[in-house]
């Protein structure tokens, strides 16, 4: 006999207000980690090696230092794909208010973005110590390039366009978006020690956000059209505003005309925007990138092109890869290709 799902908790508007209650405390905590900054001035650091250095880690890590981040990770991760799995198996259904999973979903990522506080300030490393830093970057930028693969059907890749990616593909993303989005979020959150600094407070901030919003699994919130746009816009902010406060060279434009490309390209046209707005996006895209690189140079042109190029041909990878691993396990099972294969 089936298990019945597990009633909602009641309330229509339940789900906003747990939305802009989610968006209060991740502003709260930000201002937290930097009214707690002092507190870090004292921990020693090496020098600065290099783009491919992370500075924020102890010179000398301790056996406690690395069991306090690892353990605290592992434990937070297993807690949330306990629950997605509970939520797929058990709910299904989408709802206004919030369901109880969902609550102890925003209670456990709450619990658990304060002891990485706690254990910052107690043994300070965090993941950065074992791991490169470039697999934090890369795991935000494979969350963002799912998003696109997954988004292909309902606001296409190219002008509205969508690509020839199987329905079967689409499907098999969707329904392991949670597992993936949940990894690369709590692995990002535990990479970093909670400094001060703005490049910190603001890969914070935007964590939780995103964490906020795989805790509102099977809810209408979880799906609005703004609120999805807004978090995948935020990278383009985070980005060039950190670019801008860290790098040398105006790297700064880099990120902002290419993740706004991506805008332009992608992102707008699910928004349900007339074709005047869209037209007039794109005049302004244009008319600042070339005031922007009329300034920096034309021969830095190019950099228009590579955030969307890596992540254009991510969405293309990723679909193969994914078209290759359903087709071994159909194989595998011994069932059928599917009759119909474009979305």
């Amino acid at each position: 006999m089936p298990t019945a799902s597990p009633a909602p908790v009641p309330g229509r508007r339940a789900g906003v207000l747990a939305l802009w209650g989610g968006v209060a405390f991740s502003v709260a905590y930000t201002v937290l980690i930097l009214l707690l900054g002092d507190r870090l001035a004292q921990v020693p650091h090496l020098p600065d090696a290099g783009a491919s250095w992370y500075y924020w880690k102890l010179p000398e890590p301790t056996v406690w230092s690395r069991l306090s981040a690892w353990g605290l990770y592992g434990l937070h991760q297993l807690v949330l794909w306990g629950l997605i799995a509970h939520a797929r198996r058990q709910v299904k259904t989408y709802t206004s208010g919030l369901h109880r999973v969902n609550v102890l979903a925003l209670g456990a990522n709450a619990l658990f973005a304060l002891l990485h506080l706690v254990q910052t300030h107690v043994w300070y490393d965090g993941l950065a110590q074992d791991v490169s830093i470039w697999s934090s970057f890369g795991s935000v930028a494979f969350l963002l390039i799912w998003v696109l693969l997954m988004e292909n059907p309902r606001r296409g890749l190219f002008f509205g366009r969508p690509l020839p990616i199987s329905r079967e593909v689409i499907g098999f993303a969707r329904r392991t978006h949670g597992y993936v989005f949940s990894w690369a979020i709590v692995y990002t959150f535990w990479y970093h020690p909670t400094e001060p600094s703005w490049g910190h407070l603001a890969g914070f901030f935007y964590t939780l956000l995103l964490m906020l919003q795989s805790s509102l699994f099977f809810t209408r919130i979880h799906t609005h059209r703004w609120w999805t746009f807004t978090l995948e816009a935020l990278v383009l902010v985070h980005g060039t505003t950190v670019a801008f406060l860290t790098q040398p060279n105006d790297l700064w434009a880099m990120f902002a005309f290419g993740f706004g490309g991506i805008f332009i390209l992608t992102q707008m046209h699910g928004l349900g925007l007339s074709r005047a707005a869209r037209g007039s996006l794109l005049a302004l895209y244009v008319a600042a990138a070339a005031v922007v690189y009329g300034r920096l140079g034309l021969g830095r042109l190019d950099e228009l092109l590579r955030i969307p190029f890596i992540d254009y041909l991510g969405v293309l990878l990723l679909a193969g890869l994914m078209g290759a691993w359903l087709r071994v396990a159909r194989r595998l099972r011994g069932t059928p290709s599917p009759q119909v294969e474009a979305p």
